[in-house]
């Protein structure tokens, strides 16, 4: 196997990862040099996944590791508007307290909140 086809499969991995809420082993690649806003070909981040999959812990993990709050996808889409989105508070909390700007994206996390008549709490 190829160095790229190894390094595909570590970054595939970590996007599994992230997606099914595997924060401590998720943190492994990013400890040992993977970079924290890693984007796939959507440009979703790590932390994106994390976000929209409903995963608070490893948003927070991500975050503490330096992860941008504000990186958003090739269809402007922000991670905060991504939790709003699928209903997840507690991912929600995690973000606005990190400083993710609920007007960011398009639509952005206040817009969606106003669609689906929900409290963004801020």
């Amino acid at each position: 196997m190829s160095d790229d086809e190894d390094f595909r499969q570590i970054v595939d991995a970590a996007f599994d990862l992230a997606r099914q809420g595997e924060t401590a082993r998720l943190l492994v690649f990013v400890d040992t040099g993977l970079p924290v806003d890693l984007v796939n070909g959507s440009g979703d981040s790590l932390l994106m996944l994390a976000a929209y999959h409903g995963h608070a812990d490893t948003v927070r993990a991500l975050i503490g590791k330096g992860a941008d709050v504000e990186r958003r996808n090739d269809r402007d889409q922000s991670p905060l508007a991504g939790a709003v989105f699928k209903d997840y508070g507690a991912v929600v909390a995690v973000l606005l307290g990190a400083g993710a700007d609920p007007d960011a994206g398009t639509p952005s996390a206040r817009q969606i909140a106003a669609m689906f008549d929900r409290d963004l709490g801020v």
